[in-house]
């Protein structure tokens, strides 16, 4: 089993350092993940590292199968999940380079599947903090030990994608007191929530997306030259995190669906039951 996951995101697809790695092709309900899950023996602890836009980054953000993988996580036993991303700063103080570690998250998605319940099964989860408040400081403190620049706290809005934002849309963000902007971070979080899995996320500033008038408007290369600055400061932080985590886990997180679930048990469909006996069992029973 697997306590401990990290989702790559744009210009981190796999996690050197990795000992006795294996690779697991896992099919869920939901259908596959975006890759193999490869895990391995990392500072000491079996790791599981999964690509989140598959092999050669060839899925855009809104083709990601973001239930399929975190399904596929649960399936090996993970308890939380460090999630990986590239994002821009809606901010003047975030600059590129530096990493924050957001606290609130707004989805401004359309096209997405956002929740594991449907077909029979209705749940209502509350999530007034979208990231485990608990994981998010341990993941701020182990970036902080590599000496990088890194902010706690600030706001994530997650856009459709895959295009960027327009010089409107980015100043409008900014109007609403957002501070960084990305396309991969929601339902992800949601959906790992509804898995009482602990989330935090590890977002590289890439760039000023569009508002910024004396900075270039993003590109994926000015992207992706960042985010190859940075891929050494992730590994690190993952290696600083894995020393200090602390078992059992100390926050609501693995109890997050205790009074989510309204649908009398009596109606609830054997398929749909069978399909998410990992998440419905404990409650259901």
């Amino acid at each position: 089993m697997c306590k401990v996951a990290v989702i790559g995101g744009s210009g981190l697809y796999s996690m050197p350092g990795f000992e006795d790695k294996e690779e697991r092709v896992i099919e869920t309900p939901f259908g596959a993940p975006s890759a193999p899950i490869i895990i391995g023996n990392f500072e000491g602890q079996a790791v599981a590292f999964l690509s989140r836009h598959g092999i050669g980054h060839s899925l855009s953000p809104s083709e990601i199968n973001y239930r399929a993988n975190i399904y596929a996580l649960k399936s090996l036993g993970v308890e939380r999940i460090v999630g990986i991303s590239a994002c821009g700063s809606l901010r003047e103080d975030f600059a590129p380079g530096d990493i924050v570690i957001p606290d609130q998250l707004f989805d401004f998605t359309k096209d997405r599947q956002r929740s594991f319940f449907s077909e029979g099964i209705v749940a209502h989860l509350s999530i007034a903090e979208p990231f485990c408040p608990n994981l998010s400081r341990s993941v701020y403190e182990a970036v902080k030990s590599t000496s990088n620049t890194v902010h706690q706290g600030g706001a994530y809005i997650t856009i459709e994608g895959p295009r960027f934002s327009t010089r409107f849309e980015s100043n409008t963000f900014r109007s609403w007191g957002l501070s960084i902007i990305g396309m991969t971070t929601s339902p992800e979080a949601f959906l790992a929530r509804e898995a009482e899995i602990c989330y935090a996320t590890l977002s590289h500033v890439t760039d000023y997306d569009v508002w910024h008038v004396s900075e270039k408007p993003v590109t994926v290369e000015m992207v992706i030259e960042i985010l190859n600055r940075n891929t050494e400061v992730a590994q690190q932080a993952v290696k600083n995190l894995l020393r200090n985590l602390q078992d059992p886990r100390d926050c609501t997180c693995p109890n997050a669906m205790a009074d989510a679930f309204i649908t009398d048990p009596g109606v609830i469909p054997a398929e749909s039951r069978k399909n998410l006996h990992l998440l419905v069992d404990k409650y259901l029973d």
